[in-house]
């Protein structure tokens, strides 16, 4: 009798689930499933309690739809790299398996973790099997003409489409019943200490079959117009699906095929709403092939290496502002309140209070990307860092370094009826769309709403100075980090 260990991680789903499908067809005898527990992996990758929560409601979900496939989900616990392949081992010769079945996660911590667990099991004799998942295309199959890796992303999205074309993306269906394993499940719990959310759960409604109805309804009734309203906060004009792309819930290949199929099966012309959309999760697959070919961007380092030397201002108050919903610029300020009540932020707004702490702060991009990771309910480390270093203009992009949002302008644009400010700044409700985009300061002073925290004119001249310091000894060459 041989059966399949599989172990889920950030996969939390029974469809369109690689290692599941193999696991089936391979091993006739059953499958045990896994789920672990590793608070201290977590703490060190500043994963938010939000996401912690999620995580462990949509484990449960998973365990139900497991259950009814005769399926048991064995819930383990481990604070470090060898307890857990000591425990997977102990639960894969209890329930007879002869090979564990996982997908491939591509953070530098987890590649370790997940090769401790291969040699454990290969000194037991059992076999090891990783499977990619977490992208439409695997990180490894594109190649620029020279061989190396894609650093910009305009190119890597033609090739990914001509791959996508040749090949298709269609999702596996879901396992049936197996045969019953006689072992005993052991469902996660409802909380974990350390994690408690400050977030509503009900924001964020767990399980698979909440995601693909949440994706069934932006496909039909947004899908069309993405490429409209994306940019605007007071719409509900995104799927809002990162949190389970990033649990896993919902496969990218799922999100993908919805998507070509709305555009009569085209990825790469057709209709501009779905075309949006495919750019923005081929930027998702982007990003995470970045993760796997440039590995320095796991360990806090930038993609550009040269732009280490930025001389970042050390400013704790300034950051805590900026951290607290308080510079002083209303859509700024309204978009870091979304992200701490919320657990998640419109991506326009993640750009421009990014590019605020970087450039008119002019502070470590890293504190940011860091504060996100510890409140995003979709905190990703591949998006979150993608994201943190195109705007901070140390990442893939050509020549980024001049590019500085200005507030004022993005929120008279992007939110021009300040429906977005006024939710979450109750305080500037009784002023005008204007009035609310500059307020002027005997306003801001009777509604209790703090001076602009500094002059984004002659705080834009001051990054771009500091950027040309490194360009200039870019250019000298003697003195770029390597």
């Amino acid at each position: 009798m041989t059966r399949a260990l599989v172990w889920f991680r950030r996969d939390l789903r029974v469809s369109d689930h690689p290692a599941l499908s193999r696991a089936v067809e391979r091993h006739r005898d059953g499958v045990v499933a896994a789920f672990a527990l590793t608070p201290a992996m977590w703490r060190a990758h500043d994963d938010a309690p939000a996401k912690v929560d999620l995580w462990l409601r949509c484990a449960d979900a998973l365990s139900r739809e497991l259950a009814a496939r005769n399926i048991p989900l064995v819930t383990l616990r481990a604070e470090g790299d060898d307890e857990l392949a000591a425990k997977l081992l102990d639960l894969a010769t209890r329930g007879r398996c002869a090979a564990l079945l996982h997908h491939r996660e591509y953070e530098v911590n987890e590649r370790r973790r997940d090769e401790r667990v291969r040699l454990a099991f290969a000194q037991a004799g059992l076999e090891v099997e990783a499977l990619h998942d977490r992208v439409a295309v695997p990180p490894d199959a594109l190649r620029t003409g020279s061989g190396g890796a894609y650093r910009v992303f305009t190119p890597y999205r033609r090739a990914w489409s001509a791959w996508l074309e040749a090949r298709g993306c269609a999702p596996l269906a879901a396992v049936g019943a197996q045969p019953r394993v006689e072992l005993e499940a052991a469902a996660p719990p409802a909380s974990l200490e350390g994690f408690e959310p400050e977030v509503a759960p009900g924001l964020w409604p767990a399980g698979e079959l909440r995601a693909q109805a949440r994706l069934a309804r932006f496909v039909d009734e947004r899908l069309a117009d993405y490429h409209r309203e994306r940019d605007l906060p007071a719409t509900d004009g995104t799927s809002a699906l990162s949190p389970y792309l990033a649990a896993g819930v919902i496969s990218p290949r799922q999100c993908l095929q919805r998507a070509v199929d709305a555009n009569g099966g085209r990825v790469t012309a057709g209709e501009p709403g779905p075309l949006t959309w495919i750019s923005e999760l081929a930027w998702r697959d982007f990003y995470q092939q970045v993760l796997v070919n440039f590995p320095r961007v796991s360990m806090g380092r930038a993609f550009q290496p040269a732009t280490e030397a930025v001389r970042w201002r050390d400013a704790p108050d300034e950051l805590a502002r900026w951290e607290a919903g308080e510079t002083g610029f209303p859509l700024v300020d309204a978009a870091m309140r979304q992200l701490r009540e919320t657990g998640w932020m419109h991506n326009r707004l993640r750009m421009l209070v990014s590019m605020f702490l970087t450039k008119d702060l002019l502070i470590d991009w890293r504190a940011g990307e860091r504060f996100f990771m510890r409140h995003l309910v979709d905190g990703d480390l591949a998006a979150n860092n993608g994201g943190w270093q195109w705007s901070a203009s140390t990442g893939t992009d050509a020549q980024p370094w001049f590019r500085v949002f200005n507030p004022w302008t993005q929120s008279a644009r992007f939110d021009p009826d300040a429906a977005f400010v006024k939710r979450w700044i109750p305080a500037l409700k009784p002023l005008s769309p204007k009035g609310i985009h500059t307020p002027e300061e005997t306003l801001r002073q009777r509604l209790g709403y703090p001076p602009p925290m500094v002059d984004h004119a002659s705080a834009r001249l001051r990054a771009l100075a500091a950027f040309g310091e490194v360009r200039g000894a870019q250019r000298d060459e003697s003195t770029v980090p390597q």
